[in-house]
């Protein structure tokens, strides 16, 4: 985003919406997903609910929630990513609207955002940059230089935890589909959707051993040329890098 979230951008914001403005936007309805090319390879991933989860109360996931920037040498399984794909953007339901339902709250279920992934360490998977496509629940690979991995993280200020991670999660907003329901006022919800997601990681990753660190800060342009985003209706909000927890030893 060119504009710079300040108190006049929050004071536009502030205007009202039309609740139903569904029926009354001439403007097309945006793609649920970012397009991608028909005969990609999509690599499917394991069902979720065929992943045995160890058993984890929702107050100890709370209580023992804290940040990890330090992980072990660990790969993640492909049935490990899987769940934490979909606890953070599993759509459980496309609607006739259409809409799809996940496993996060999203304004008007506008759901605007896409997973990029910097994968170091899945086993079976080779280390590359990758896209979730989330209505498939299967994996789009986009690059596996490793050049593109180092740039991502020259990108990303040099933060040791996206290299060490096991992988790291960008969530990458489509602003078109907050906005074209809710104008200027989408910008909000959209950042208030992000931190729904990142939590949804934080206690997804309790029972899988694993740990989290939630990441704001990045070369906005850098990042979003690299990914070959434009930076405008489509541009990277919000980061965070997962591995297993260094378990303590002796």
């Amino acid at each position: 985003m060119s504009e710079s979230i300040g108190p006049d951008f929050l004071r536009r914001t502030r205007a009202p919406y039309q609740l139903d403005k569904d029926h009354h936007n001439p403007a097309p309805r945006p793609p649920l997903e970012l397009a991608y090319p028909e005969d990609a390879g999509l690599i499917t991933l394991p069902a979720p609910e065929a992943f045995g989860t160890p058993p984890l109360d929702l107050r100890a996931a709370l209580d023992r929630r804290r940040t990890h920037r330090r992980y072990g040498e660990q790969p993640l399984s492909l049935e490990e990513l899987s769940f934490l794909l979909w606890y953070t953007q599993g759509v459980k339901v496309v609607t006739r609207r259409p809409s799809t339902l996940r496993t996060v709250p999203s304004a008007g279920a506008r759901h605007p955002f896409e997973t990029y992934l910097v994968l170091n360490r899945v086993t079976g998977l080779e280390p590359g940059l990758y896209r979730f496509i989330a209505t498939r629940h299967a994996l789009l690979a986009l690059d596996t230089t490793p050049e593109t991995r180092e740039q991502i993280f020259r990108d990303c200020y040099d933060q040791t935890q996206i290299r060490t991670s096991a992988a790291t999660f960008l969530w990458v907003a489509a602003s078109e589909r907050m906005t074209w329901r809710y104008d200027d006022r989408g910008y909000r919800f959209l950042f208030l959707d992000a931190g729904h997601i990142c939590q949804n990681l934080y206690l997804a990753a309790e029972p899988l051993a694993c740990g989290v660190c939630a990441i704001g800060s990045f070369d906005d342009p850098r990042l979003n040329a690299t990914l070959g985003l434009d930076g405008e209706k489509n541009f990277v909000a919000y980061i965070a890098s997962l591995g297993k927890i260094i378990q303590p030893t002796g």
